[in-house]
């Protein structure tokens, strides 16, 4: 068995840590070649320890000092792009993860994609990359790797419908009015996954399955009509396919990113011992499924038109999604102002050009901007 060498870029994060868990049982097939992180030296350099890969970048090295660790946002296209990185799972958060992505690409290697924002903000740049550069793109969400599984190389041709099982977030039965005094703790409480904070926040909005609609499109070639949301509170069935004939397929599991990180790492093939404990459908059910209330998060809907619009308009989403959260984060702003923020964005700067990556990062700035500038930060 040839060991495969993988590069994780956002090593110390969510996706990033359990993925060196499933690497740590999985030694015989796989190594780790280059790890990063944004500004957690500790534990990079726990990590560092345990897994002694050739490449090291910290994007921020803030208090630790290791002379030979790079650093800055380009240690993420000089780990993607290391000698013997076969695999770059790319697990960092936001638009700083494109570049990554599409240098990946480019040399031909299998990119494992969790940072959805490179699908989102350029995703005609990556899939160009992709087939231009002989490169691989494998989801790592856990909805994108249950389509991925249900479809099983079947042509976009025989997919009537994707459905994408949504949680419903921590704010799933709360009304218009209560919203309205959400705080960041309460947006904090997801109900069933462990994640960060950014993403933690874009599930309570619901931006998060917005941007996933967006990567679905691009990673299955499924137009906008054709991609559903449903709300799923037990985030057990992880999607749904709908094929011409009527036949449904879905892909069910308990709640562990362990699984869809082994099968972005080993897809089409699978192996044993992947850490997820075995399915009991009886201690899982009952499965209850509803509509999303689209009033209450209109971040959905703002992200999906954003998709069908194109050009820049995507970016813009994701930037103005960005910085409002950031702004919440920091408690600047109230949680239904994240929505609002991205509206007013979109309204200004919805209709840029897209198509190069300087367009996109030219919208990524002003939309990050205006969203500045509306709360006067």
């Amino acid at each position: 068995m040839t060991s495969r060498g993988v590069a994780i870029l956002g090593s110390t994060g969510s996706i990033g840590t359990t993925a060196l868990k499933v690497i740590e049982r999985q030694r015989a097939r796989f190594h780790v070649v280059a790890l990063t992180a944004f500004t957690n030296g500790p534990l990079l350099e726990e990590q560092v320890r345990a897994f002694s890969p050739s490449y090291v970048g910290l994007v921020r090295k803030e208090g630790v000092a290791h002379a030979e660790w790079c650093s800055g946002e380009s240690c993420l296209v000089d780990a993607a792009t290391t000698t013997g990185a076969d695999i770059v799972l790319n697990a960092v958060v936001g638009a700083v993860g494109l570049k990554a992505t599409l240098a990946a690409l480019g040399q031909g290697k299998r990119v494992a994609l969790a940072n959805k924002e490179s699908l989102v903000m350029g995703g005609d740049l990556v899939t160009d990359a992709a087939r231009l550069g002989g490169g691989e793109l494998v989801p790592v969400d856990s909805e994108h790797s249950a389509i991925l599984q249900c479809i099983a190389g079947r042509p976009a041709s025989e997919v009537r419908r994707l459905v994408l099982t949504a949680s419903g977030g921590p704010f799933r039965s709360w009304s218009k009015e209560r919203l309205a005094d959400a705080t960041l703790a309460d947006a904090l409480q997801h109900p069933t996954w462990q994640m960060g904070r950014k993403i933690t926040v874009d599930s309570a909005t619901l931006a998060n399955k917005a941007l996933e609609v967006i990567e679905a499109h691009y990673l299955f070639g499924v137009p906008y009509d054709r991609i559903d949301v449903v709300v799923h509170p037990q985030s057990v069935v992880h999607s749904f396919v709908e094929f011409v004939d009527g036949s449904v397929l879905a892909q069910l599991g308990v709640p562990s990113m362990e699984l869809p990180i082994l099968y972005a790492l080993t897809h089409p093939d699978r192996v044993c011992d992947s850490g997820v404990p075995s399915f009991d459908p009886v201690t899982l059910s009952p499965l209850e499924f509803e509509a999303v209330r689209r009033p209450e998060f209109p971040a959905l809907d703002l992200g999906i038109a954003a998709g069908r619009a194109g050009g820049a308009a995507p970016a813009v989403f994701n930037a103005a999604n960005e910085q409002a959260v950031a702004l919440f984060l920091d408690g600047a702003i109230r949680f239904s102002d994240i929505a609002l923020a991205i509206e007013s964005a979109l309204t200004s700067l919805g209709t840029s050009p897209g198509g190069s990556l300087d367009a996109v990062l030219t919208a990524d700035a002003d939309a990050r901007r205006h969203v500045q500038e509306l709360f006067r930060c």
